[in-house]
């Protein structure tokens, strides 16, 4: 099923919400009717909450995430990091990160299986995408896989593709 929502007078509603399997997260400010796609949605099946990073609304933008873990930015508050905590479900690891590449729903790319990663993003945070995000520690890159990272020139963590 898809389902149209704007946040405010934006087409881009990844910046504002970060979904996976397990969880919803949807930025703080935004307003009733664009929260409430979401809950009337996902509600049943997956908790949904408001969340902010860095005192902004965009959570999309700033974290990257999936069934396995959620990684958000070291702006983030101590304050903001217990709520996500306390509202996401458990078994879904928490981290934040140093990075100076703090957009990071910009430079990373993932799903339950494989990270796609920017090429300048830190080797100690392509390591703890692996243990937050990547449940598989398999290495192994398809070919076609190995084609696209050529192409467009990032860094694959792990596949199971």
């Amino acid at each position: 099923m898809a389902v149209r929502a704007r946040y405010e007078n934006s087409n881009e509603i990844g910046v504002y919400a970060k979904l996976t399997n397990t969880y919803c997260m949807v930025g703080v400010g935004a307003s009733e009717n664009f929260y409430s796609v979401f809950e009337g949605e996902l509600s049943d099946v997956i908790p949904v909450f408001h969340a902010s990073l860095a005192d902004t609304a965009i959570v999309g933008r700033l974290s990257v995430g999936n069934r396995h873990g959620l990684i958000v930015p070291n702006t983030t508050t101590d304050q903001e990091l217990q709520h996500i905590r306390n509202s996401l479900p458990s078994g879904v690891k928490l981290q934040r990160v140093e990075e100076r590449l703090s957009a990071l729903g910009n430079v990373v790319a993932c799903n339950d299986y494989v990270a796609i990663v920017h090429p300048d993003l830190d080797r100690v945070i392509i390591s703890i995408c692996k243990s937050v995000l990547l449940r598989q520690r398999s290495q192994v890159v398809s070919a076609g896989l190995r084609d696209m990272v050529a192409v467009v020139r990032v860094l694959p963590l792990a596949s199971t593709v």
